[in-house]
This record gives structure tokens, C-alpha cells and sequence, in this order.
């Protein structure tokens, strides 16, 4: 089984920064991807940001220029840095890890438990 924990939500004024992070533990033989989602209220969960295992990444275009998303594999740990955050910004914010568990296994998505991100005007 995989685990995700995410960490580094809060509330923060506008213009401001966070940094969030997702750490995978349990049995792991390769993270192909990492990302993070976020669910704004009243709308359906939306990609933010990815990465894979080879440093590409990929950012919906509303946060192109203000977050980026990293990753230490030695950790199984991703990370979203946001910068010159909106109010828009404001919602739970998901990492998401395409993990293989063993040589002999295919690829499953595992979720974290969401983190609250809150901007204020």
C-alpha cells in the first residue's frame, strides 16, 4: 500500500507564497509521476501541475509563471512552490503519484488526503 502526505497549506494574503509538500511512503518500486490537483469550491478537480520521473513538467495555464513543481526522488517527495498567489488560488490542493509497487505490477494512482489552501484579499 502507498501513502501520500501532504503538508504546507494555510492561509496567506495575496501576492504572498507557499510551498507545498507531498511525501509517498509504503511499498514503492518506481513513482512514475507526481502532480497536484487542487478542487476549488463548487468546481471539479483540476490539474495544476505535474512531473515525471524524466523532469518533465506540465502546469494548467493559470499558474504558468507563478508555481512550480519539483521533485526528489531520493524522498518520494514532490513539492509545489506557488508564488504571487490569487484569491482564485483558494481551494484543497491534492498530490497525486503514479506509483509501479513492484517490477511486476502496472502503473496505480494514489491521492493524498488534500491540503486547504486559503488567499486572502
Amino acid at each position: 500500500q502507498v501513502q501520500l502526505v501532504e503538508s504546507g497549506g494555510g492561509l496567506v494574503q495575496a501576492g504572498g507564497s507557499l510551498r507545498l509538500s507531498c511525501q509517498a511512503s509504503g511499498t514503492i518500486y518506481r513513482i512514475n509521476a507526481m502532480g497536484w490537483y487542487r478542487q476549488r469550491p463548487g468546481k471539479q478537480r483540476e490539474l495544476v501541475a505535474g512531473r515525471n520521473s524524466g523532469g518533465s513538467t506540465n502546469y494548467a495555464d493559470s499558474v504558468k509563471g507563478r508555481f512550480t513543481v519539483s521533485r526528489d526522488n531520493a524522498k518520494n517527495t514532490a513539492y509545489l512552490q506557488m508564488n504571487s498567489l490569487k484569491p482564485e488560488d483558494t481551494a484543497v490542493y491534492y498530490c497525486n503519484a503514479k506509483v509501479v509497487v513492484t517490477p511486476w505490477s502496472y502503473e496505480t494512482g494514489y491521492w493524498g488526503q488534500g491540503t486547504q489552501v486559503t488567499v486572502s484579499t
